[in-house]
């Protein structure tokens, strides 16, 4: 299976904010020391280019942020100080998305081990989300493949609100987002399929209403291609999840989803989205268990 990351660029960051870049870094280390013989093909993330980038994002914020001249205010509501090692990484982050889907193309399946950055929009980034990577991956492979339905299945707790947001009224692209109803963002979008869960989920409700939500988007969506955006911060013991599922959960979740698109023999991309335990490994286990599951999805 290959498996695309972003290098670990180092970072002019407060101790308060190495945490998003920090548990991808962990993750691929322990990716690293897997067995030789479970396949895993560890690939270096790729730059987006421009013109996959203007697929979905305005010229002014594209080259605002490259030249870093967006402004204090759009700096801090993607949260990250500017730096051009920054600029490199959101490059990154975002073509290895594009990266992983047009493995998936041919293959059927790649994970990326960061990416989920839903809360990017066309003309702005919020929530550590620089470039929408699903939502750029997404009009590559419409611009260049033969794909045409895709479906963005978000499992990340906050909502996918840029996802939504820039393709409200497409129905060629339809989103998904399961996630705590009391989260980021206070202004939700409006998705093709909204599932919105009360604080302190647990595991059979939580799973309850991922089957059934799960079941729709695709029988609404008939997509030709999948980008799963697993997240880690349902976990109950994330600082900001408000969720309260389990390990044992949240890996039912991923064994669930990659059942189903296995057994509907559809291509997928697997990302790993947010992730904010209050100890950081409880992240990282959870997603090394996604990368874990979807390996096993794999056609022997």
């Amino acid at each position: 299976m290959h498996v695309f990351y972003t290098d670990p660029f180092t970072f002019p960051l407060p101790p308060e904010n190495r945490f998003p870049v920090d548990k991808y870094r962990l993750l691929r280390e322990r990716i690293e020391r897997w067995p030789a013989a479970t396949g895993v093909e560890l690939l270096l993330a790729p730059r987006a280019r421009d013109d996959e980038l203007r697929l979905v994002h305005t010229d002014a914020y594209i080259e605002g942020f490259a030249a870093g001249t967006l402004g204090d205010e759009a700096m801090q509501r993607i949260g990250f100080p500017w730096s051009s090692q920054l600029v490199e990484r959101s490059l990154r982050s975002c073509g290895g998305t594009i990266a992983a889907a047009r493995v998936a193309v041919q293959h059927g399946h790649a994970c990326y081990l960061a990416g989920g950055t839903h809360h990017a929009r066309a003309d702005r980034g919020a929530g550590y989300c620089v470039y929408n990577d699903c939502a750029v991956a997404a009009r590559v492979l419409q611009r260049d493949t033969s794909i045409a339905r895709v479906l963005i299945v978000d499992t990340d707790v906050h909502q996918g609100d840029g996802s939504a947001a820039i393709f409200t009224d497409d129905p060629s692209v339809f989103t998904f987002s399961i996630h705590g109803e009391q989260n980021f963002p206070s202004v939700k979008a409006v998705s093709d399929l909204d599932i919105a869960l009360p604080s302190g989920t647990t595991d059979a409700e939580y799973l309850a209403k991922l089957r059934g939500g799960f079941a729709e988007a695709v029988q609404r969506s008939d997509p030709e291609f999948v980008f799963y955006l697993s997240g880690a911060d349902p976990f109950i013991g994330d600082k900001l999840g408000r969720l309260s599922v389990s390990k044992d959960g949240l890996l039912a979740r991923d064994t669930f989803v990659f059942g189903e698109l296995s057994r509907r023999a559809l291509p997928h991309v697997t990302v790993m989205g947010g992730g904010y335990g209050k100890d950081i490994s409880d992240s990282v286990d959870v997603y090394e268990a996604t990368v874990a599951a979807a390996l096993r999805a794999v056609p022997r």
